[in-house]
């Protein structure tokens, strides 16, 4: 199965998510440059002094390979909704659950979850997530924080 490896880079800076067309990476592996459809982000030294910004202002964020109920492309950071139905044994009486969370890479599982720790619930599995009603990306954590303040 072929897997889509992708980028987009939020500007610290500039507060502005950007589109990455490339990465280039040091003799060591280390990642030196930052090529995006806005400017380009760089450590080295010569560009600094040009009008290239730090790429200590840029952070790099990974397509998780998945796309929401209306096709989004899911990234790393993104903000989720998603709604699921309790049925509590009578037909009138379904309830249902909004939650809200930020989508993570889990390192010690190797998977990508939806953390709605800061709204005092719990963190689901992104598999799980899918068999819940309407999910979908509403934000990202740096540009709509306020979507994750705790429900009252």
């Amino acid at each position: 199965m072929k897997r889509e490896i992708k980028f987009r880079a939020w500007d610290k800076a500039k507060h502005r998510m950007l589109g990455v067309d490339q990465l280039a990476f040091g003799p060591n592996g280390e990642l030196v440059s930052i090529y995006s459809d806005g400017p380009d982000f760089s450590n080295d030294s010569e560009a600094l002094m040009g009008d290239k910004p730090d790429l200590n202002e840029a952070v790099l964020i990974q397509f998780t390979g998945l796309h929401d109920k209306n096709g989004r492309e899911i990234y790393e950071g993104d903000i989720l909704s998603f709604g699921s139905v309790w049925d509590n044994g009578d037909n009138e009486d379904i309830d249902e659950e909004i939650h809200i969370g930020v989508v993570e890479y889990d390192p010690h599982y190797a998977v990508y979850d939806v953390n709605c720790d800061g709204s005092g619930e719990r963190r689901f599995l992104f598999t799980d997530v899918f068999n819940y009603d309407g999910y979908g990306v509403i934000g990202n954590i740096f540009e709509d924080k306020q979507l994750l303040e705790v429900k009252q």
